[in-house]
């Protein structure tokens, strides 16, 4: 494991947040796969023109996207996945090796990681890229590791207002739990790529050219029944339930439950999610 900058993500994703989705990864990625499949389609386009290459998948958690991307991809193309968190990163591993997949999986800050082997030709992510402390340094640093003309596509959420479920929990649990962390406009974290001018300017800043930053969004959906467990372990409120006793947890997730009433038909729960398309270019050697 590399060098570490972002010493509050480390932790939070090196603990209870980590385990947190280990542990839910199948229902996060059963509500993602929209969102893999736009990086998979976009990773096709690419590869049209270069049946064989080298893929980073910045920020892939336990392995969903990229093992999504291997597949759509083939054999002709070496894929790296990359991210802070050794318990996912570990479940990752298990799993390309379950499904008999030669992908790489690295544990590594991105923003400081020397990758080895030969410059990338593609770097994606699939909400990987909000949570860095220095976005500027982290994507400059994904900048040496791609090939002259590598393209970009990345996936992040845009704000709050525009994807209400994503902070529903919080909402209701804001009375119930006066400690509850608050979020911090542009700070490391979900919704920290919300403002598109200052996205543009990170990825301009940090020597990418063409850059393009789309509105998209996505139908999502998974059970009804991992809802409960959903709202009470994952985002601010997971962490601050934590810290309750069994029974105050319990009545705690009654409520937030409840508070999905909107975005639940029959047995499943469905919701919008509104992101932001990063697209960019690394920079063609001169003439």
């Amino acid at each position: 494991m590399t060098e570490i900058a972002n010493q509050d993500q480390s932790a939070l994703w090196n603990g209870r947040s980590g385990a947190a989705w280990v542990d839910n990864r199948a229902v996060l990625d059963q509500m993602f796969v929209p969102l893999a499949t736009f990086l998979t389609d976009r990773a096709r386009d690419v590869a049209q023109g270069a049946p064989s290459g080298r893929l980073l998948d910045v920020g892939c958690g336990t392995g969903g996207a990229t093992l999504a991307l291997s597949d759509a991809l083939g054999g002709h193309w070496a894929l790296t996945g990359a991210d802070i968190s050794a318990p996912m990163i570990a479940e990752a591993r298990m799993r390309a090796a379950h499904a008999r997949r030669a992908v790489e999986f690295v544990c590594a800050d991105v923003q400081t990681h020397a990758f080895a082997g030969e410059p990338f030709d593609l770097i994606v992510s699939r909400l990987g890229v909000m949570f860095f402390d220095d976005p500027v340094t982290a994507f400059a640093n994904l900048r040496r590791a791609a090939r002259p003309g590598a393209r970009l596509h990345m996936l992040a959420w845009r704000g709050p207002s525009e994807n209400p479920f994503m902070t529903v929990a919080e909402r209701a649990a804001q009375p119930l739990l006066p400690d509850l962390a608050r979020r911090v406009p542009g700070a490391p974290g979900q919704f920290g790529f919300a403002d598109r001018a200052r996205v543009e300017a990170i990825l301009t800043s940090s020597g990418w050219t063409d850059v393009s930053l789309t509105p998209v969004q996505f139908d999502c959906t998974f059970a009804l029944a991992d809802l409960r467990e959903y709202t009470t372990r994952l985002g601010p409120v997971g962490l601050a339930l934590a810290q309750r006793t069994p029974a105050q947890r319990a009545s705690i997730a009654d409520a937030l439950v409840e508070a999905y009433g909107p975005f639940i038909k029959d047995d499943e729960v469905r919701f919008t999610a509104a992101c932001w398309h990063l697209s960019a270019r690394a920079p063609a050697l001169p003439a």
